[in-house]
């Protein structure tokens, strides 16, 4: 019997303690482990670079979730990037990827991968004839998705572009971070990989920072598992523990936030002071019907332009007390920010720079009569 997610996101890779019974399982606080006489390894378990039981939990539980072969769990969410990029590419290859991915993921292909050779073309994900004319271009190894993305929450089809993706043979691969595993499941959709930072809607806590790999190709899966024991960018025993931690509420909290974040959207859209609201959860958005039928729910993101431009972008961001002015996103708490100057500065000045009148939401799951004042009484400050 295959059980429903919710379960999973609390039993999965979470079997009790078979010494003490402990409900919760240990976190293995430690560098290294005994062995039998030389090579006698206990459970396969020798140092903590290479494997870690917490860690492994971790793992098990994520690959449940997004149906796939092997989860490794990283430092972050750039060092997961980091660590498929390199399994795939060598120098001279090309990457085609959305023109609004984050900032940062966006960074680490061009600047970093660039500088040692790897070619990257953005494009508009929901012009197919666009990105089938960039996948034609030679050496093109990898297709790179990101739905809904951040900031401006424009929804892929990811079924589409993973029929697009094969036909040209490149690996597929989804960030999955706005939306989680408990909204959407692009394994089942025709993806290769899905990439996670963690730190956000899994921790779901503000409290931990990390990222992971999720693949459904064991191949794959052993060139990035070597990568990551080579390099060493995994995530410690503790900081794996708090991720398994907030999954365990996964479920219910994914149907807060975007409980939250609808009402709030729906409020926002005839505001004097708001030009647009970017929520998939809008009739009005151009890809609801397509988030309709990939995901489940429509997250806790959204975000706003400002018809008073620049100036009343950063002074809403500047002017609420229950949302807090901050990087990052998919806590508890509800967070505002700037993405211009804050999340995606890497890319101003580019053709992936944010609009200067934009706002980024993470809307939490406190009241939402208490976030729907926060706002009007920002948005009234001018």
């Amino acid at each position: 019997m295959t059980e429903g997610f919710a379960t999973r996101a609390i039993h999965a890779g979470q079997e009790f303690d078979p010494t003490t019974g402990a409900v919760v399982p240990p976190i293995y606080q430690t560098s290294t482990f005994v062995q039998d006489g030389i090579g006698g390894l206990r459970g396969g378990y020798e140092y903590g670079r290479s494997a870690n039981p917490t860690r492994d939990s971790l793992q098990t539980l994520l690959a449940s979730l997004e149906g796939g072969q092997k989860a490794y769990s990283f430092s972050s969410g750039l060092a997961a990037e980091d660590a498929l990029l390199r399994a795939v590419l060598t120098p001279g290859d090309h990457v085609v990827l959305g023109n609004d991915v984050y900032g940062g993921t966006y960074r680490l292909i061009n600047r970093v991968h660039g500088a040692w050779g790897v070619r990257n073309t953005p494009v508009d994900l929901a012009n197919l004839d666009a990105v089938r004319e960039a996948l034609g271009i030679q050496r093109t190894r990898i297709l790179w998705i990101e739905t809904p993305s951040n900031p401006l929450m424009k929804i892929s089809d990811i079924a589409a572009l993973a029929a697009l993706g094969h036909e040209a043979g490149a690996l597929v691969v989804v960030d999955n971070t706005f939306a989680s595993p408990a909204l959407q499941q692009p394994l089942s959709l025709g993806a290769d990989v899905v990439v996670h930072s963690t730190t956000k809607y899994l921790g779901g806590h503000s409290d931990v920072i990390g990222g992971a790999l999720v693949m459904r190709d064991a191949e794959l899966a052993e060139k990035v598992g070597f990568l990551q024991f080579a390099a060493g960018a995994i995530s410690a025993p503790l900081d794996a523990w708090l991720t398994v931690r907030g999954i365990k509420t996964l479920a219910v909290r994914m149907q807060r936030h975007s409980e939250n974040a609808q009402a709030i959207a729906e409020h926002l859209l005839e505001h004097p002071a708001v030009e647009a609201v970017y929520y998939p959860g809008l009739p009005s958005h151009p890809g609801h019907e397509l988030a309709a039928r990939q995901m489940s729910g429509f997250g806790g993101m959204l975000s706003l332009a400002l018809a008073g431009g620049a100036d009343a972008a950063q002074h809403l961001a500047e002017s609420t007390h229950v949302f807090q002015l901050a990087e990052s996103l998919g806590g508890v708490e509800s967070l505002i920010g700037y993405p211009s100057e804050m999340t995606h500065a890497s890319v101003k000045g580019t053709p992936l720079a944010v609009p200067e009148n934009v706002v980024r939401l993470s809307v939490g799951i406190e009241e939402v009569g208490d976030l729907i004042a926060d706002l009007d009484q920002a948005l009234a400050g001018r």
